[in-house]
């Protein structure tokens, strides 16, 4: 088994974290049968203040994992057709996610990986990988090729984020062509967002009062 990247890899905010990943080969092993794919794209999710992430609606059962410690797998179902496989990033507490969106399948493995719901499904991630040690042999990330050149737009599909809409989360490596989404080279535009904190400073996350939950915010859960 070649060495796993550690926990204290993940146990940074969520954009240093998607930055990082791109260019590292997930390892997953099924049964007698090990695929092996090259991180190409991801996207940041800040936490607690980022209207797009589980977390702006605090801890619920649903994202205790999301909560938990870095390094762990945060699955969900979106829109009750496909996985989504995301990594806990940053300390316990801070909400902290990165969405793996495309992968280019290794070792001759003809499978199309662009998309998070096509890599989520050509790895067989199932909700049984919810809370997932993703340092463990079954499901784990190592070294690999550094990106020649990588491009930094707002992410797919997340019109309802308000202020964080355009923010510029999303991670892709430029020389892949299996990146995903029609933009793959749109730039994000100005950002409106609240300056991005590192959560070393923000503290950890308090549970706030319930509130009301408008129309818009009600989609983000199906994500």
């Amino acid at each position: 088994m070649l060495t796993p990247l550690p926990q204290s890899f993940f146990a940074r905010p969520a954009d240093i974290v998607a930055r990082a990943l791109l260019g590292t080969v997930l390892i997953r092993k099924i049964g007698s049968r090990t695929r092996r794919c090259r991180i190409v794209e991801t996207e940041a999710y800040m936490g607690t203040s980022d209207r797009a992430c589980h977390a702006h609606k605090g801890l619920t059962a649903r994202t205790r994992t999301l909560f938990g410690p870095p390094g762990h797998a945060y699955v969900y179902l979106c829109y009750g057709i496909h996985q989504m496989l995301n990594v806990v990033a940053q300390e316990s507490g801070h909400g902290h996610a990165v969405l793996l969106r495309a992968a280019e399948a290794l070792d001759g493995w003809a499978a199309n990986l662009s998309g998070p719901g096509n890599l989520a499904k050509g790895l067989q991630i199932t909700p049984r990988d919810n809370g997932r040690d993703l340092t463990t042999p079954s499901l784990y990330f190592v070294e690999g090729t550094q990106p020649l050149r990588v491009s930094v737009t707002a992410r797919i599909g997340i019109n309802y984020a308000r202020d964080w809409k355009d923010s510029p989360l999303r991670f892709l490596v430029e020389e892949s062509t299996a990146v995903s989404g029609g933009s793959r080279r749109r730039p994000a535009p100005p950002c409106s967002a609240p300056p991005i904190k590192s959560c070393a400073t923000a503290g950890v996350f308090t549970p706030p009062p319930p509130r009301p939950s408008s129309a818009a915010e009600s989609i983000s859960e199906s994500r």
